[in-house]
């Protein structure tokens, strides 16, 4: 079954992208691979850390988000704890492969003079926190095994979220989808569904433009530095 299967990059808002860079690199050792002009967006740039080689923690910077002034509660939770608003994030949890590499980057970020609170056993996965910069909520994780829904769904929870039986069952095993090969047409607007947030006139030409047209008029293949 065709599904998301990693991630591929996070985006954060950032009013001082090196900043951010620093910490990521020297911080958590994460190389930076990509610093350009972000596609479509005028005046902003776009950063990208690697955490491997499909898989990205991407910085945004545009004089608009250096305006904006943070807010914990609102657009930031401060800790792993606490809440934000919905939709926002509330922290990043990074992997890593063992206990002892968990450790090690433990090592690495207090030896940078960034304090850390753990590890923290939660059954699943051991656990490390610690701020960053601009206020993120990071944490470092631990996996010996993959998690288990028979020990980890707990009923009352289920109850108290408002999932049926039936619910379940279809959130834990999805039906399967196959795919038209791309042929399903975009659908009407419908209020009650999610959409991206622009203004409505231009958010509808983008609804309506055809696929192909999108992709040849939008699409930005060239990198900044020809080899």
């Amino acid at each position: 079954m065709t599904k998301p299967n990693g991630l591929h990059h996070l985006a954060i808002s950032t009013g001082d992208i090196k900043r951010q860079i620093e910490f990521f690199s020297d911080v958590l050792g994460m190389e930076l691979v990509a610093l350009y002009w972000m596609h479509g967006v005028q005046g902003a740039w776009h950063g990208f850390m690697k955490l491997n080689d499909r898989a990205s923690i991407a910085f945004v910077q545009s004089p608009q988000i250096e305006a904006i002034q943070p807010q914990p509660g609102v657009s930031h939770a401060g800790n792993a704890g606490a809440p934000s608003a919905p939709g926002t994030m509330q922290h990043l949890a990074l992997n890593v492969d063992s206990d002892a590499d968990l450790l090690t980057l433990r090592d690495r970020i207090r030896s940078r003079g960034v304090n850390v609170i753990g590890p923290i056993d939660h059954g699943f996965c051991l656990s490390i926190y610690f701020a960053g910069p601009e206020g993120l909520t990071l944490e470092i994780s631990t996996s010996r095994e993959a998690i288990d829904p028979r020990a980890w769904i707990d009923p009352e929870v289920v109850g108290l979220a408002g999932i049926g039986a039936a619910e379940l069952e279809r959130f834990k095993s999805p039906a399967p989808y196959r795919g038209e090969g791309g042929a399903v047409p975009q659908p009407p607007i419908d209020p009650g569904k999610p959409h991206l947030v622009y203004p409505q006139k231009a958010y509808r030409k983008l609804i309506d433009m055809p696929d192909a047209v999108m992709t040849a008029t939008r699409s930005q293949t060239d990198p900044p530095v020809k080899l």
